[in-house]
């Protein structure tokens, strides 16, 4: 089952979760932050896929997951260190 985001999210908006998952400070709502912003990168990538978009926003998505899950690694590594 595919949870989808509200629809008040519009195809700009995963950028901005991507920014605040980024450049969050404070530790106990990174992995809040970096859910959502995940979330919304995969679910405009799915919106992509369906209608359109353009080659640079493709882009820019997948750099965008690759560095939220890598955030994400780097984040859970730094936690049980």
């Amino acid at each position: 089952m595919e949870t989808a985001l509200p629809p008040s999210l519009s195809k700009l908006d995963w950028r901005t979760l991507y920014r605040a998952a980024i450049f969050e400070t404070n530790k106990s709502i990174v992995p809040q932050r970096v859910s959502e912003a995940e979330e919304a990168v995969l679910c405009r990538r799915r919106e992509m896929f369906y209608g359109s978009g353009s080659l640079e926003e493709k882009d820019a998505l997948e750099n965008a997951l690759y560095a939220l899950r890598a955030f994400r690694t780097a984040w859970q590594h730094g936690e049980a260190a």
